[in-house]
């Protein structure tokens, strides 16, 4: 069996009980002829795109249901003949879903092929001011948390950041 939708629309001046019995009755007709009715949609009275007939809006209804081809062509006919739909529309969606299915599988397998994501690396700025989970060395500075002083008792101090501009020297001549 294939799946359908079945879009109506139906006169707006209408009474309620009217339009309950004509879903009422396609339901009972589609399950009467081995189909299997999925959902039952009423999308309520909205706008038409131009007008049909004297009407500029209509009650809009939507069957989706699974049924053979001579079953959807016998609830054209009987929605061709009630004086209560304005336009009808019957649309095959299981090509549709067996088209979503093959992408979704395919897209799956990339998916397995694919290695698992990595942990980020933290970017450069991020260990520079220490919020990395594994801050790296940056050399001339010293770890986060760890004091500032030279590892060795007789090691040298650490050369100034940047070098102090030069003073000029006065020049004296020693005789």
């Amino acid at each position: 069996m294939r799946v359908y939708e079945e879009l109506f629309i139906v006169r707006p001046d209408a009474p309620d009980e009217d339009v309950d019995h004509l879903v009422e009755q396609s339901q009972t007709f589609l399950t009467g002829a081995g189909a299997t009715v999925d959902k039952v949609d009423r999308w309520g009275k909205r706008k038409l795109a131009y007008r049909i007939g004297k009407y500029r809006e209509g009650n809009y209804i939507l069957i989706v249901f699974s049924a053979k081809p001579e079953t959807v062509k016998e609830v054209e006919r009987r929605l061709r003949v009630n004086d209560l739909v304005i336009k009808f529309m019957t649309v095959r969606i299981d090509e549709n879903l067996k088209r979503i299915d093959k992408r979704k599988k395919q897209r799956d397998k990339r998916a397995a092929r694919r290695p698992a994501p990595t942990a980020p690396q933290p970017s450069v700025a991020q260990q520079m001011l220490g919020g990395a989970e594994k801050p790296g060395a940056v050399p001339g500075l010293p770890l986060p948390g760890q004091p500032s002083a030279p590892a060795s008792p007789g090691a040298a101090a650490p050369a100034p950041a940047a070098p102090a501009p030069a003073q000029p020297v006065p020049h004296t001549e020693e005789s």
